[in-house]
């Protein structure tokens, strides 16, 4: 089979890292996601995934962020069997084959079209399943989507890469347009974007970080039909496995309890569900 070869480059290019860290992890014997999807469409790129620096660390935590918005994705289609899911950014993330929705679930997919064309070439067809090609700020693209229904959105890895004002922006027109739901994204604070953007990882693509979120509560007040439902901040033992935790290594699972028992330090990182 021919390598896909891609010219992905800054905020593009960092979808290759959660790729890289879920199929890592999806070969660990121990996998919490077992992502054979992941798995496979990174054996089929031609890319140095080795500039990445993907360790096993960012592996496991990776898929342990993956695995909340995967069991927050399975537990809104189980009380809505008739729901629309729109995936925002979904880049190469395989979440429509882990959760496999049932039939009355209409998917929506939702990145750049060099992104989406690139996802067609990788992964099969799905029925049910909607691609769209454009940038997330370009809301014209929402009108591809029906409002006849409620719906998850699901942001994961994405706000933070988007313009400051862009991200309040594209959440108010979102939960305008739908007849409501569920909101589900992770976002840091500003002591958080400075760590991110000098992850070894991030620094290897040129990308930037933008979009800050120190309060939850700030976007109730900016966007008041948002009800905060859940705010787990950085390893919160509410979200995060302790067992998957223990899988990473001393110097990992030491700065982990730090993050847990200094609050400056947990409110770094959240994973946030809205209603609206």
């Amino acid at each position: 089979m021919t390598a896909e070869k891609i010219s992905l480059t800054q905020e593009k290019e960092t979808l290759l890292i959660t790729l890289a860290a879920k199929a890592g992890e999806s070969r660990l014997p121990d996998s919490l996601l077992h992502d054979r999807f992941a798995a496979e469409a990174m054996g089929r790129i031609d890319y140095d995934f080795a500039r990445l620096k993907v360790d096993r660390d960012l592996m496991i935590g990776v898929a342990m962020r993956s695995h909340i918005f995967d069991g927050w994705t399975r537990d809104y289609i189980a009380r809505q069997p008739d729901a629309t899911v729109l995936h925002l950014g979904c880049g190469l993330d395989s979440r429509v084959f882990r959760v496999d929705p049932p039939p009355g679930i209409r998917w929506f997919d939702v990145d750049y079209p060099e992104v989406i064309d690139l996802r067609r070439r990788l992964y099969p067809d799905r029925v049910g399943a909607t691609l769209i090609g454009s940038p997330l700020t370009d809301l014209a693209w929402l009108a591809a989507v029906p409002a006849d229904r409620p719906a998850l959105v699901i942001a994961e890895g994405v706000f933070p890469y988007l313009g400051e004002g862009a991200v309040p922006q594209l959440i108010d027109r979102l939960t305008a347009h739908l007849p409501g739901g569920e909101l589900a994204f992770d976002g840091f604070s500003r002591l958080g974007l400075k760590m991110v953007q000098h992850h070894p990882a991030v620094r290897a693509t040129g990308a930037a970080v933008h979009w800050s979120i120190a309060d939850p509560h700030e976007l109730e007040r900016r966007i008041p039909r948002l009800r905060l439902m859940t705010s787990l901040t950085a390893y919160d033992p509410r979200g995060y496995d302790p067992r998957q935790v223990a899988r990473m290594s001393l110097v990992s699972r030491l700065a982990i309890r730090a993050f847990i028992a200094i609050p400056p330090l947990a409110r770094t990182a959240r994973l946030l569900r809205y209603r609206f």
